[in-house]
């Protein structure tokens, strides 16, 4: 998730983001954040569900199956 990134990298991380918003902001920031993520996670659960309502089918099957007929349909040498 975080690459390669160690602990003293993230441990000076924190130390400056600490400074820049200081103690008392960090639970209100990291609460935000987590407000955020998790609607955009449920507008993402709502898209799925409306398009399984409609009957939509899954596009990465579409995209194999082109890629498949794409193969089948070049002359092979």
């Amino acid at each position: 998730m975080f690459g390669n990134l160690g602990m003293w990298e993230m441990l000076i991380i924190l130390f400056i983001v600490m400074l820049l918003f200081g103690a008392r902001r960090l639970p209100e920031i990291g609460g935000s954040l987590g407000k955020g993520i998790r609607e955009f996670k449920g507008s993402l659960k709502e898209v799925e569900n409306e398009l399984k309502e409609i009957g939509s089918p899954d596009t990465t099957n579409d995209v194999a199956k082109q890629e498949e007929d794409q193969k089948e349909a070049q002359p092979r040498v």
